[in-house]
Protein backbone atom coordinates (compact mmCIF):
# COMPACT_ATOMS: atom_id res chain seq x y z
CA UNK A 1 0.00 0.00 0.00
CA UNK A 2 1.35 3.42 -0.98
CA UNK A 3 0.31 6.55 0.88
CA UNK A 4 0.45 9.91 -0.85
CA UNK A 5 0.12 13.20 1.01
CA UNK A 6 -0.18 16.54 -0.81
CA UNK A 7 0.66 19.91 0.69
CA UNK A 8 1.32 23.46 -0.38
CA UNK A 9 -2.12 24.53 -1.50
CA UNK A 10 -3.67 27.83 -0.52
CA UNK A 11 -5.13 31.12 -1.64
CA UNK A 12 -3.18 33.23 -4.12
CA UNK A 13 -3.93 36.15 -6.38
CA UNK A 14 -4.00 35.78 -10.12
CA UNK A 15 -0.48 35.95 -11.51
CA UNK A 16 0.99 34.50 -8.35
CA UNK A 17 2.79 31.23 -7.71
CA UNK A 18 2.43 28.15 -5.55
CA UNK A 19 4.50 25.02 -5.13
CA UNK A 20 2.67 21.80 -4.37
CA UNK A 21 4.43 18.84 -2.78
CA UNK A 22 3.52 15.17 -2.69
CA UNK A 23 5.16 12.95 -0.09
CA UNK A 24 5.07 9.23 -0.82
CA UNK A 25 5.50 6.24 1.43
CA UNK A 26 6.45 4.04 -1.53
CA UNK A 27 9.68 2.06 -1.28
CA UNK A 28 11.25 2.44 -3.73
CA UNK A 29 9.56 5.62 -4.90
CA UNK A 30 11.31 5.31 -8.27
CA UNK A 31 9.16 2.26 -9.01
CA UNK A 32 6.22 4.53 -9.79
CA UNK A 33 5.41 6.99 -12.54
CA UNK A 34 3.66 9.97 -10.99
CA UNK A 35 1.00 12.45 -11.98
CA UNK A 36 -0.91 15.51 -10.86
CA UNK A 37 -4.64 15.85 -11.45
CA UNK A 38 -7.17 18.48 -10.44
CA UNK A 39 -10.90 18.75 -9.95
CA UNK A 40 -12.83 22.00 -9.91
CA UNK A 41 -16.32 22.27 -8.38
CA UNK A 42 -18.93 20.75 -10.66
CA UNK A 43 -16.32 19.46 -13.10
CA UNK A 44 -14.69 16.13 -13.77
CA UNK A 45 -11.18 15.41 -12.60
CA UNK A 46 -8.64 16.35 -15.25
CA UNK A 47 -5.02 15.55 -15.99
CA UNK A 48 -2.46 18.26 -15.21
CA UNK A 49 1.02 16.75 -15.56
CA UNK A 50 2.95 13.49 -15.35
CA UNK A 51 6.56 12.50 -14.84
CA UNK A 52 8.45 9.31 -15.60
CA UNK A 53 9.98 7.07 -12.97
CA UNK A 54 13.43 8.54 -13.57
CA UNK A 55 12.21 12.12 -13.91
CA UNK A 56 13.67 12.41 -17.42
CA UNK A 57 10.34 12.82 -19.19
CA UNK A 58 7.32 14.98 -18.48
CA UNK A 59 3.91 15.57 -20.02
CA UNK A 60 1.60 18.54 -19.48
CA UNK A 61 -1.98 19.45 -20.23
CA UNK A 62 -2.20 22.20 -22.81
CA UNK A 63 -3.91 24.48 -20.29
CA UNK A 64 -0.86 24.53 -17.99
CA UNK A 65 2.01 24.11 -20.44
CA UNK A 66 4.62 26.83 -19.98
CA UNK A 67 3.25 27.81 -16.56
CA UNK A 68 3.54 24.63 -14.48
CA UNK A 69 6.60 22.43 -13.89
CA UNK A 70 6.48 18.92 -12.50
CA UNK A 71 9.54 17.41 -10.84
CA UNK A 72 10.52 14.65 -8.44
CA UNK A 73 13.24 13.75 -5.98
CA UNK A 74 13.49 9.98 -5.79
CA UNK A 75 16.00 10.10 -2.94
CA UNK A 76 13.48 11.97 -0.79
CA UNK A 77 10.31 10.23 -2.01
CA UNK A 78 8.87 13.56 -3.12
CA UNK A 79 7.14 15.01 -6.15
CA UNK A 80 6.49 18.69 -6.82
CA UNK A 81 4.35 20.93 -8.97
CA UNK A 82 5.61 24.48 -9.40
CA UNK A 83 2.71 26.62 -10.54
CA UNK A 84 3.43 30.09 -11.93
CA UNK A 85 1.23 32.74 -13.55
CA UNK A 86 -1.79 31.26 -11.86
CA UNK A 87 -5.23 32.01 -13.23
CA UNK A 88 -8.66 31.86 -11.58
CA UNK A 89 -9.46 28.86 -13.78
CA UNK A 90 -6.66 26.96 -12.04
CA UNK A 91 -8.78 26.90 -8.89
CA UNK A 92 -9.36 23.26 -7.95
CA UNK A 93 -8.45 20.48 -5.58
CA UNK A 94 -5.11 19.09 -6.75
CA UNK A 95 -4.32 15.40 -6.36
CA UNK A 96 -1.10 13.48 -6.77
CA UNK A 97 -1.22 9.94 -8.05
CA UNK A 98 1.13 7.00 -8.55
CA UNK A 99 1.06 4.18 -11.04
CA UNK A 100 3.28 1.18 -11.53
CA UNK A 101 5.30 1.38 -14.71
CA UNK A 102 7.69 -1.00 -16.40
CA UNK A 103 9.46 1.89 -18.09
CA UNK A 104 12.08 3.75 -16.01
CA UNK A 105 12.97 6.24 -18.72
CA UNK A 106 10.26 8.03 -20.68
CA UNK A 107 6.50 8.09 -20.26
CA UNK A 108 4.56 5.52 -22.21
CA UNK A 109 1.14 5.94 -20.62
CA UNK A 110 0.20 8.85 -18.40
CA UNK A 111 -3.56 8.41 -18.61
CA UNK A 112 -5.56 6.88 -15.75
CA UNK A 113 -5.99 4.45 -14.18
CA UNK A 114 -3.50 5.21 -11.45
CA UNK A 115 -2.96 2.80 -8.57
CA UNK A 116 -2.78 5.24 -5.66
CA UNK A 117 -4.18 8.70 -4.96
CA UNK A 118 -3.63 11.34 -2.32
CA UNK A 119 -6.37 13.15 -0.44
CA UNK A 120 -5.92 16.41 -2.34
CA UNK A 121 -4.95 19.98 -1.54
CA UNK A 122 -7.07 23.04 -2.33
CA UNK A 123 -5.72 25.73 -4.62
CA UNK A 124 -7.75 28.91 -4.92
CA UNK A 125 -6.77 31.70 -7.29
CA UNK A 126 -8.55 35.01 -6.83
CA UNK A 127 -9.02 37.49 -9.64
Amino acid sequence: QVQLVESGGGLVQAGGSLRLSCAASARPFSFYAMGWFRQAPGKEREFVAAISRSGDDTVYAESVKGRFTISRDNAKNMMFLQMNSLKPEDTAVYYCAAKTSRTYYGITNYEPPYDYWGQGTQVTVSS
